[in-house]
């Protein structure tokens, strides 16, 4: 079987350093190859690019170059930018985003007659995939929960070219279900490299050793509202006056997501983000930090996902406070494959994801009372924490691997 993963065509067609899309794309790439199928990964042509084709790990990484009339339209995305566009058909949900680069795409997915077309993100682009490949099996995989925001007659029109639609979570497979009735649609899970995380020894460390070095709080992702990082410096505030000796990390790169991304603002918590929409977020988390802790939080910044293991490794507790409703949340099952006990929200797709009480705590999203009782609670009882991290990476290697993830995506494909 030849299959083609594509999402936007601006990002460079090589391995993904970053991205939660990108990685799972390459991450289901990599096992179907292993499987003995032939994978095509679609991206731009980088300017240290020196052909428009290269192979890693069996994988042929297709470029394309870029088309004048992108260049001439890319002023439009100011519109969504500055929230002037219609937010229920905004410039880049439209067929105009990046119209050229498709266009050159979608006619090499037609030369190299690809037997399957799995679509990320742009599911206005459907269409005139199955225009140029009326024999493949398109499939669009939906991240977010920005569907139900668009036009729905637009999204009906555009997805009811797709065989089948792929949602990240059950939470975002029923959005759909619900939204649009009679679109095929089911759940593939993001998943985790279980071989890759593998949880640290630290049996050679003293009980004096152990006493004396601080107890170490950490959060990857992105730093922006909707993650609920300032709910967690706030919690760590009250951690910190109760139990002096910890840390927090803040591992992540330091980009509020654009205000016309985030969905569902009727919600009363998403609401209550948008006055630090209005400032520069990263100077409001530093001064949100009190004196007791004013040493003891660290922003890292960004690190390429490959690095990234280092700080779970390091880490006791995993806090990710989202206030938004999480799509999936990848950094969770990465803890959780580090044996590493941890905090999440009622919200989103959480719920499904963990166990609560047995793989993982669920707190009131954007309540940092709460989520400071549960970080205490954690550093606290010991062997609450031992027994929840070796019940959370009992529960990803049984469901979020991507061996399990890739065989199942290959079992709808064949059904296809």
């Amino acid at each position: 079987m030849k299959i083609a993963f594509a999402d936007y065509p601006y990002i460079p067609a090589e391995p993904p350093k970053s991205g939660a899309v990108r990685l799972v794309s390459y991450a289901l790439a990599r096992r179907l190859v292993q499987l003995g199928h032939e994978v095509l990964f679609y991206g731009a042509k980088a300017a240290h690019h020196q052909t428009d084709e290269s192979v890693e790990e069996g994988i042929r990484y297709r470029r394309i170059t870029a088309s004048w009339i992108d260049s001439v339209l890319e002023p439009l995305n100011y519109l969504d930018e500055w929230n002037l566009s219609n937010p229920q058909r905004p410039f880049y949900a439209s067929k105009w985003f990046y119209c050229g680069a498709y266009k050159k795409m979608v006619r090499d997915m037609q030369q190299q007659q690809c037997d399957v077309i799995h679509l990320h993100v742009a599911f206005q682009f459907v269409p005139l995939m199955r225009a140029f490949n009326p024999q493949a099996k398109i499939i669009f995989h939906a991240h977010s929960e920005l569907l139900p925001q668009f036009d729905i007659a637009f999204v009906e029109h555009c997805l009811s070219s797709a065989d089948l639609v792929l949602g990240c979570s059950d939470y975002i497979t029923n959005q759909v279900r619900q939204y649009l009735p009679h679109i095929p649609c089911q759940t593939l899970y993001n998943g985790v490299d279980i071989h890759r995380f593998i949880v640290s020894d630290r049996s050679d460390f003293s009980p004096t050793v152990r006493e004396s070095t601080p107890k170490q709080i950490l959060f990857v992702g992105r730093i922006s509202p909707e993650k609920g990082v300032h709910v967690l410096i706030d919690a760590f505030n009250r951690v910190v006056s109760r139990y002096p000796n910890v840390e927090l990390k803040i591992v992540g790169p330091e980009n509020a997501v654009l205000l016309w991304y985030i969905p569902n603002r009727q919600d009363p918590k998403v609401r209550s983000l948008m006055p630090y929409f209005r400032g520069k977020y990263r100077q409001l988390l530093q001064q949100q930090i009190s004196k007791n802790a004013a040493n003891k939080v660290f922003f890292i910044g960004k690190v390429p996902h490959a690095e990234i293991i280092q700080y779970y490794q390091q880490a006791d507790i995993f806090v990710f406070p989202s206030v938004w409703q999480e799509p999936f949340g990848m950094p969770v099952v990465e803890a959780m494959t580090m044996e590493l006990p941890t905090i999440a929200t009622q919200g989103g797709a959480f719920p499904e994801i963990v166990e609560e009480g047995k793989t993982a705590l669920l707190v009131e999203r954007g309540d940092a009372n709460a989520l400071a009782e549960a970080i205490l609670r954690l550093l606290r009882e010991e062997n609450l924490s031992q027994e929840m991290g070796k019940a959370g990476r009992k529960r990803l290697e049984e469901n979020f691997s991507w061996e399990q993830l890739s065989q199942k995506l290959l079992a709808e494909y064949q059904k296809l």
